[in-house]
């Protein structure tokens, strides 16, 4: 059997109805290299709009690209998301982001200062148990993040992700057809730790 590997992200991809000022932001404020852009017609179906497919070199190999729809409008939804501030006010929108890591704290701390240069609201540093990071938007309403690494992830780390997200998937099925199953956080560290308990071989509390 062939042994199957991904080898990091190539690139992430996303819409822009706002092509001057995204070629602006990730260009002439994050300084990233502009390395390929397609023009196309319309891909795959009579209703696909003609479009502009963009890249910038976001390091190690990766780019970041966005499609820019010509002769369409903005979705309504989108269009009032620019200027919002840099923490997640709508966490379906906004859990689809986009996070680059810096070296050290140092250089956090230099990306704010830059970001901030350019008038860009930047969030203050946040604390995400292993990671340290800066939220801000770009021209779209995109929330973006710059982290850092505050220690390195371990064995005890994947076998902790493993029982927290068993857990999650029990009380997800149980919640299926009882809905007070799964209701907050809470539900899931108290399964979290019959899972463990297990493990250890002891009698849960």
């Amino acid at each position: 059997m062939v042994h199957l590997a991904l080898n990091g992200v190539d690139h992430t991809a996303r819409p822009t109805w706002k092509l001057r000022e995204t070629v602006r932001f990730y260009r002439d404020v994050m300084g990233l290299p502009l390395v390929h852009a397609i023009s196309a017609r319309g891909w795959g179906t009579d209703s696909h709009p003609d479009f502009l497919h963009f890249f910038f070199d976001s390091g190690l190999g990766s780019t970041i690209a966005f499609f820019y729809y010509i002769g369409t409008r903005e979705p309504e939804d989108l269009r009032h998301r620019p200027g919002r501030r840099p923490a997640p006010e709508d966490h379906a929108f906004d859990a689809t982001h986009v996070a680059w890591l810096a070296d050290s704290v140092d250089d956090l701390h230099a990306w704010r200062e830059r970001l901030q240069a350019h008038g860009i609201q930047v969030s203050a540093d946040t604390r995400h148990e292993v990671i340290e990071s800066i939220y801000f938007r770009d021209p779209n309403g995109y929330f973006l993040e710059i982290t850092m690494k505050v220690r390195r992830l371990g064995p005890a780390d994947a076998v902790d992700a493993a029982r927290t997200l068993e857990a999650g998937m029990q009380l997800e099925a149980e919640g299926e057809t009882n809905l007070a199953a799964f209701g907050s956080i809470d539900d899931l560290w108290r399964r979290k730790g019959f899972l463990h308990a297990a493990a250890a071989g002891v009698q849960p509390w």
